[in-house]
């Protein structure tokens, strides 16, 4: 055995301290967590810990933690939430930098996105059977003229 033995780690135990963080990144998302608080969690050095990271997931930490931000932010827009409110609750400090990222990753701005999910809510509340697949609405006998919620189920 040489001095310089080196020992290594099986890839399971490795693979667990990675989702391990993310873990971490997915519970606390909406905090003030950056990658020292995310490599910590997992044990290692941040330039090893990214290159781990992204190996399995594809992604850098911060990468990941900007899409879990953002995919918890159109949830929260779905719900009728205030673009301003939204930027705050998945963890962003300026309403600027959330809304220049949302666009880039969603393809619209906030605002938009909202606005159309609540008209496509009220349009689902007026019409609701614009909203079901013909062949599903056809198979259990409901029309443009009829009352479905009186259909049996």
């Amino acid at each position: 055995m040489s001095s310089k033995q080196e020992f290594t780690y099986p890839k399971i135990y490795l693979y667990r301290r990675i989702v391990q963080s993310k873990l971490f990144i997915d519970s606390n998302y909406a905090k003030h967590i950056d990658l020292d608080n995310i490599s910590d969690e997992a044990f290692f050095s941040k330039f090893h810990f990214i290159r781990l990271f992204k190996n399995v997931y594809g992604k850098t930490p911060h990468q990941y933690l900007k899409a879990v931000r953002i995919e918890n932010a159109k949830k929260l827009l779905k719900n009728g939430e205030s673009v301003s409110e939204v930027c705050f609750l998945v963890g962003f400090d300026s309403l600027s930098s959330f809304s220049g990222l949302f666009k880039r990753m969603v393809g619209q701005s906030a605002s938009t996105y909202a606005a159309i999910h609540k008209q496509n809510k009220a349009l689902a509340a007026k019409t609701p059977l614009a909203f079901i697949p013909g062949c599903y609405a056809y198979q259990h006998g409901w029309s443009e003229n009829s009352n479905f919620e009186e259909t049996d189920l």
